[in-house]
């Protein structure tokens, strides 16, 4: 009896070391799969989440309005194209104004210097001012402001294989009526945070514009957008986006009011909305731990870049409740929750 009771203690020690060994090759074996696909996989997956949320949207309207599905729909994506183009317009329009002030830039950055080299010769500071201005001569900020505005464009320019795809999703769900549970609890789950995390981060936006239009900042509605963006990465993007308008406010201002005054408002504005609103909206969220967040936006970031920050909390969503609904994976759920996590139950 000793014997087979050791024996059979033996086989689940090799079982259970067994499935550790799985999921881990498992694991590896995924996210090599995530990161040689990524150039299709990526934007369909962008393309599930657009029609998640224009199938709420048109639910929403049949539900209080009872406006046709088809025409709900037909206005969602109306709107999505109108807000795109003209997102665009309105950045290439301040870009190019930015651009055209280079010069009167280049003299305020020259003043902030020679003021800075006073201070620290007052301070008994040696400073070398033709250093100083040689390394902020080849910074080529305007170049990387241009950079960024590329950037923005060409994610809506290239929109095509998302659109293709956004319609095959829809024609596939109009076949199958019916959907599993998992599925149904993925959409409505997913659905929600997207809505909120939506109007959010078009809060935190438009609040930034303000903030920024009152201190006369030529670049208000470009970094509005970006503001827009980043607030759907967690904890970094509100940060990275509050200093953000920093070196474009003292390339127009130097060190004065309007530096402080930006920071001191969009300060203010994350605060409020990000803790405040967000929070009160949200509930508990997507029931993820903020460490395991941290880690998970890590690992999207290195796998999809920008865009994985951006979707890391969804994704990870979407993981976790796949893994509560099997039971070998249920541990892996419950560490995502946190309540596995340092010792917690």
């Amino acid at each position: 009896m000793k014997e087979n009771n050791l024996s059979s203690k033996k086989l689940e020690r090799y079982a259970a070391v067994n499935n550790v060994c799985l999921m881990i090759l498992s694991a590896a074996a995924l996210t090599a799969f995530l990161v040689y696909t990524r150039v299709v996989l990526m934007p369909f997956v962008i393309a599930y989440f657009i029609y998640m949320l224009l199938n709420t949207a048109a639910a929403y309207m049949k539900e209080k309005w009872r406006v046709p599905t088809y025409l709900g729909l037909l206005g969602t994506v109306l709107l999505f194209v109108c807000f795109s183009v003209l997102s665009i317009f309105f950045i290439s329009a301040s870009i190019e104004s930015f651009i055209q002030g280079a010069d009167a830039y280049a003299s305020t950055l020259n003043g902030t210097i020679d003021w800075c080299i006073a201070t620290a010769q007052k301070m008994g500071i040696v400073l070398n001012s033709e250093i100083l201005m040689n390394y902020f001569n080849n910074m080529q900020v305007f170049q990387m402001i241009k950079t960024m505005g590329g950037n923005i464009v060409s994610i809506f320019t290239n929109a095509t294989l998302v659109c293709l795809f956004v319609i095959f999703i829809f024609m596939s769900s109009s076949s199958a009526d019916e959907k599993t549970n998992l599925a149904s609890n993925i959409e409505k789950q997913i659905s929600y945070y997207l809505v909120i995390k939506i109007f959010v981060s078009l809060l935190t936006g438009f609040g930034t514009w303000i903030a920024l239009t009152l201190v006369g900042s030529e670049l208000a509605l470009m970094l509005a957008f970006i503001t827009f963006a980043l607030n759907f990465i967690p904890n970094i993007g509100p940060f990275v986006s509050t200093i953000l308008p920093t070196p474009v406010l003292f390339l127009q201002y130097g060190l004065d009011w309007h530096l402080i005054s930006a920071l001191i408002l969009l300060t203010a504005i994350h605060f409020v909305i990000g803790n405040i609103l967000e929070t009160k909206w949200l509930g508990k969220g997507m029931d993820l731990n903020p460490v395991v967040v941290i880690a998970c936006l890590i690992f999207w970031a290195l796998v999809w870049g920008v865009m994985g920050a951006l979707l890391a909390v969804p994704l990870t969503s979407i993981a976790k409740i796949i893994f509560e609904r099997y039971e070998p994976t249920r541990p892996l759920a419950s560490i995502l929750a946190g309540r596995n996590l340092l010792g917690k139950n």
